[in-house]
């Protein structure tokens, strides 16, 4: 790891002080490196020395044949790919170097049932040469500010393709790299969360529409305003609850001027200050913290960071056959957990951070561990450590190729609770008429507007 090029004392006055940046960019022959020995993300492009991961060779695009267009359900492309093993109960200790410690709690906790089936790997993982071309630039002039709290001189892309600086900077570089990744520019769906609680579930259903206004069109880090997105989310059913949701406007820097959200119902919008952190989301049955969402969002600043290196790992990838609507909600949930038989799981290369909890801080989470994909900067996996230290809930999103973004993004996310045996999924839209839809397009950030939501809302 190449030594800090800031002397010690340096560091030490910055960090008394809460002064803006905490370390320069790379270099341009380092930004070099990235589409040569790098993928343009930052990946190791070359395969490993076993060949169990292949070269990165420019992602996948291929449409397969009788694909209609984005929203419509997608169709797995690799419908002949066998398992090249399966992790059980029986052969865990075979392969235990490779396995997140929560997904090996997983079998451990539920030996007859869970299994991890391996896949070959496929780095499918690309993005739109704009998204390239950012993150190149990015490169050479990105930085973090307010103690890592928030980055500037960085648009679209990823802001941190190479991580450089203190150990503690590439682990919040990683996490900033996973909050500005690459999801389109803007996306809506209608898809159903539930908790299932020994095999019985019943379905929250919600509309989702997001803006992320990281990556407009035509826009520049000094047009951002400080607003990475804009999240609109509103219930649809049951009955009881239809016509409510959140409003949401995710802010670069939450330290400096932290997000904005509304909740809203029956035409009243009404600011949901306490939208963050740890707040317990109310249709996950208290299993889904606010940041939590999208396996991981929101401000860094109650944890201190560590980067544990980039491993080999199994994660979850190309998920295609369990996000399918050729299966029922019954077919995808088991009694405690996914159903192992529909999912897919290959061997990575991932970014380990950790996170433990400030002394001066407060969350649920005491330690957290996040598995980053090299290639899309997608948290894969994460262990969520108690105030004990004991390992006590997993979260896993199922990666997959969205080769009508193009891109690779979670479609469908898992929150286990070790402790209670309970689990609470996110993004099911197996019985949906359509999955994600994106487009270049977008109702106008007016649209994303309280006062604008209350007149549509008055008007129903």
């Amino acid at each position: 790891m190449r030594k800090n090029l800031i002397p010690a004392l340096c560091i030490s006055l910055l960090a008394m002080v809460s002064v803006t940046s905490t370390q320069a960019a790379v270099s341009q022959n380092q930004a070099y490196r990235l589409g040569n020995s790098l993928t343009p993300f930052g990946a190791v492009r070359a395969g490993n020395s076993e060949g169990t991961i292949p070269r990165w060779t420019g992602g996948d695009t291929t449409i397969p044949d009788g694909y209609e267009g984005t929203g419509d359900h997608h169709i797995n492309p690799y419908p002949d790919d066998e398992p090249r093993y399966v992790v059980t109960i029986d052969n865990i200790e075979e392969y235990r170097d490779v396995l997140p410690d929560g997904v090996a709690a997983l079998i451990n906790r539920y030996p007859e049932t869970f299994r991890v089936r391996v896949f070959p790997t496929r780095r499918t993982h690309t993005a739109p040469e704009h998204i390239i071309e950012n993150t190149r630039s990015n490169a050479t002039s990105a930085s973090l500010v307010d103690g890592g709290n928030g980055i500037q001189d960085a648009f679209g892309g990823h802001p941190f393709p190479i991580l450089h600086g203190s150990n503690e900077e590439q682990a919040m570089q990683a996490m900033w790299n996973h909050l500005t990744r690459w999801r389109g520019r803007y996306m809506e769906r209608e898809y159903s969360e539930v908790v299932v609680v020994g095999g019985k579930f019943r379905p929250v259903t919600m509309r989702q529409e997001v803006f992320f206004n990281w990556n407009k069109e035509g826009g520049s880090a000094e047009t951002l305003d400080n607003i990475i997105n804009y999240y609109l989310s509103t219930v649809i059913a049951p009955e009881q609850y239809a016509g409510g949701g959140i409003l949401v406007h995710e802010t670069l820097d939450q330290v400096k001027e932290p997000r904005k959200a509304w909740g809203f119902s029956a035409g009243d919008v009404r600011r949901a200050p306490s939208l963050a952190y740890d707040a317990p989301i109310a249709s996950s049955g208290g299993l889904r913290t606010v940041d939590d969402t999208d396996v991981f969002n929101g401000a860094l600043d109650r944890y201190n960071w560590e980067y544990k290196g980039l491993k080999e790992m199994v994660i979850p990838y190309n998920n295609f056959q369990i996000t399918s609507d050729e299966y029922t909600y019954d077919e995808v949930l088991g009694d405690q957990h996914l159903n192992p038989d529909l999912m897919r799981w290959e061997l990575h290369r991932v970014h380990v951070v950790e996170a433990n909890l400030r002394e001066d801080a407060r969350h649920l989470y005491h330690k957290r561990v996040f598995y980053i994909d090299e290639d899309s900067w997608n948290v894969a996996v994460v262990d969520q450590y108690d105030d004990s230290g004991n390992l006590w809930r997993v979260t896993t999103a199922m990666l997959k190729n969205f080769y009508d973004m193009p891109g690779v993004w979670t479609d469908l996310e898992a929150y286990h609770d070790l402790h209670k045996g309970l689990y609470h999924v996110i993004g099911l839209t197996n019985e949906s008429d359509k999955t994600r839809t994106f487009s270049d397009d977008f109702p106008g950030k007016r649209y994303f507007s309280p006062f604008t939501l209350r007149r549509r809302l008055s008007d129903q």
